[in-house]
């Protein structure tokens, strides 16, 4: 994609959002025109306000994004937020804060996490390139894909280049802007200039738009003019100015059609061609009527040529607006296909309805013989869109820091995610085959039959399908209830369970008698080829005993000298699935209490295992109660300095650096207490919980 002289983009992660990019940065290398086409949404965002009374204008230098949090209904405080991100901005770019502008994208009603911003800004600068992906990337919310459009063109011998990215899929609907674009370009236009031209090219495209009939607060095309490409400024009426509108309006048309098709939920993108009207403003007002027809919509999304709803859409509108409009003078088509022609028309509507199966439909209505037309763009009414925008609040959970989260359920989700995950499976089954995956299990997932079952049915389909599965289990709740109703109250260590000799019997008992064998049965009841193994058999785990850091006894609690590979390398080749119960044996046959994080992180490590997964009893690793998705293995070992992982998770936590260090690349921490998480983790791109990588 060609882009113009001067400019430079950046797109990163900054924790808005949980994973995803969500702080995009454009900057040119001189001071830009700059003009903006704005939402009419009387309950408009900060950056919009902002904006609204600042331009058009000379001076401006960057243009800064946030996705994630919408700054909107925010009241002083959202303003004196877009205030401190434009100076800290201006500080790092070495500019006055006047030359910064701002959009925003998101949930409404929540204050911006302007720490979390500001902290990442220097780290923004350094990553522009010449580059609009990572940008493109990060202003997305709702979207499927990201929307990137350019153009070129000569002026007075000067080559001249547009580029433009824009986020839009939801809240859209003609007046004015209607999502977020930022355009750019190396023309030279004087700021009001730019703006009239602006105006005319979003009447045509981005006005005549709406996917739902919803304006957001948030709605902004922004256009930066930085005259690198040499010519003299354009003025009003010049041919220059004439082409560059053009190639304006173009790229406009073409980003308004990558929303209608990207639609929530949409399947089919829709264009209506209305013509015969009075003038324009009739035309596009009644082409919106049919576009924004929730009778339509759906018609269009079951095939159905229900032309009827055409005609009754837009003589609804011609009646609000006291037009005469009789059905004698209608002509309608849909697919190219007759269906009105002043009365009803013969047609296959078998034909039709398979017609009406591509990907884009287009209407043509002929009201009359007026010289007014316009076309405008939508897209259907799915069930998916419904499920969206009704699970919304359950899918975007808020951070009290102004972030959001994503609340990962799949019981939250729509039947189009059922669909992609089910695709996603066929690709995965292929990449999944022969890898070994070290999987912990423990805690709540061990109490309730249900989740036990599911976990065992996981295990087993794993297995089926060609991946090469070792569960290596725990059982600290079942060991303490087994110690208590013997009257031994357990203490624990920074997670590890202090174990007397006494103790040690139960935990024995506990761990292989019992939890190892129920296991066993479960996995093997439909045919499977489980084997239960203690941490004893075939002196699998050694160990010795653990010294405390600080010195306390932990008494028969043991740590991990070696893994006997070679063995479990036999039961895997052989097709067998191991289930380890983490009991060591020490080299004069003292047998010891295995943390089993501990044990299914030197399983992996030893095996060179593809992933570790670990079962637990929370969603992952929280900071502030926020799910934090994603973290390297540095990040991790700064939030245990930090105490930000504290409690049971210490424990867990090293384990997971001390697999990482024995080259395990990726391990993923999930909740226990949902059915299937397991499936869900491996067969699909983020699953669920918190991913660990090197």
């Amino acid at each position: 994609m060609k882009l113009p002289l001067g400019f430079q983009f950046a797109g990163i992660h900054c924790g808005i959002k949980p994973s995803r990019s969500d702080l995009a940065l454009i900057v040119s290398d001189v001071e830009c025109s700059a003009a903006a086409s704005l939402t009419l949404n009387t309950m408009r965002a900060a950056p919009v306000l902002d904006a609204e009374r600042r331009l058009p204008a000379a001076g401006i230098r960057a243009l800064v994004i946030n996705s994630g949090n919408a700054n909107a209904l925010t009241g002083p405080e959202g303003l004196a937020d877009v205030a401190t991100i434009h100076a800290a901005l201006a500080e790092a770019l070495v500019c006055p804060p006047t030359a910064i502008l701002s959009a925003s994208t998101g949930v409404i009603g929540m204050r911006l996490p302007v720490a979390k911003i500001v902290q990442a800004l220097p780290r923004l600068v350094d990553s522009l390139r010449p580059d609009v992906g990572h940008a493109a990337e990060a202003i997305l919310t709702t979207d499927k894909v990201v929307k990137v459009a350019s153009r070129s063109l000569v002026i007075e011998g000067h080559e001249v280049t547009l580029a433009a990215i824009c986020k839009g899929s939801g809240m859209i609907a003609p007046s004015l802007a209607t999502m977020i674009a930022a355009i750019v370009t190396d023309a030279a236009l004087a700021p009001d200039v730019l703006a009239g031209t602006l105006r005319a090219a979003v009447e045509p495209t981005f006005n005549c738009l709406t996917v739902d009939g919803d304006m957001s607060t948030n709605d902004a095309v922004i256009l930066l003019a930085n005259g690198r490409a040499g010519h003299r400024p354009l003025t009003s009426g010049s041919q220059g100015l004439i082409e560059f509108s053009g190639a304006l309006q173009s790229l406009c048309q073409e980003l308004a059609r990558a929303i209608a098709q990207d639609g929530e939920g949409a399947t089919k993108l829709l264009t209506v061609n209305l013509t015969g009207a009075a003038d324009v403003g009739v035309a596009r007002d009644l082409a919106r009527a049919v576009a924004g027809s929730p009778l339509v919509k759906t018609a269009l999304f079951g095939s159905d040529p229900n032309w009827g709803r055409i005609l009754a859409a837009i003589g609804a509108r011609a009646g609000t607006l006291g037009l005469s409009l009789p059905p004698e003078t209608c002509r309608v088509t849909i697919q190219s296909v007759v269906v009105f022609d002043r009365g009803p028309s013969v047609h296959d509507r078998a034909f039709l309805r398979a017609q009406m199966r591509l990907p884009e439909v287009v209407v043509d209505a002929r009201i009359g013989d007026g010289p007014g037309s316009a076309t405008v763009y939508g897209c259907d009414l799915s069930y998916d869109y419904v499920k969206i925008n009704a699970d919304y609040s359950s899918l975007i959970v808020p951070g009290l820091d102004g972030g959001v989260a994503k609340d990962d359920r799949l019981v939250n989700y729509s039947s189009g995610f059922k669909v992609s995950l089910l695709l996603e499976v066929l690709s995965y089954i292929r990449k999944l085959e022969g890898q070994c995956c070290v999987i912990k299990y423990g805690g709540a997932a061990m109490l309730k039959d249900s989740l036990k079952e599911s976990f065992c049915e996981d295990i087993s389909l794993l297995h089926s399908l060609g991946l090469r599965p070792v569960v290596v289990h725990g059982g600290g709740p079942e060991i303490s209830r087994t110690l208590e109703q013997l009257g031994h109250i357990s203490q624990f260590v920074d997670g590890r369970r202090v174990t007397s000799s006494a103790d040690l019997k139960v935990v024995e008992m506990v761990l292989t008698g019992s939890i190892n064998s129920e296991l066993v049965t479960l996995l093997n009841r439909d045919g499977g080829r489980a084997v239960g193994v203690s941490g004893k058999d075939g002196a699998l785990l050694r160990a010795r005993k653990l010294d405390d850091r600080e010195g306390r006894d932990l008494g028969q609690v043991g740590e991990i000298t070696s893994v006997n590979s070679d063995f479990l390398h036999l039961l895997l080749q052989q097709n067998y699935l191991p289930v380890i119960s983490p009991i060591g044996l020490g080299n004069a046959g003292q047998t010891y209490n295995i943390n089993a994080d501990d044990a299914a992180a030197a399983v992996a490590a030893a095996l060179g295992a593809d992933k570790l997964i670990y079962l637990t009893d929370v969603a992952g690793i929280l900071e502030k109660g926020e799910l934090l998705s994603e973290l390297t293995a540095a990040e991790l070992e700064a939030k245990l300095a930090s105490e930000v992982v504290s409690g049971g998770m210490r424990a867990k936590a090293q384990a997971i650096l001390s697999a990482l260090r024995g080259n395990v690349k990726r391990v993923h921490i999930i909740d226990g207490r949902m059915p299937h998480s397991v499936v869900a983790e491996l067969f699909t791109d983020r699953g669920v919980g918190t991913l660990v990588v090197q």
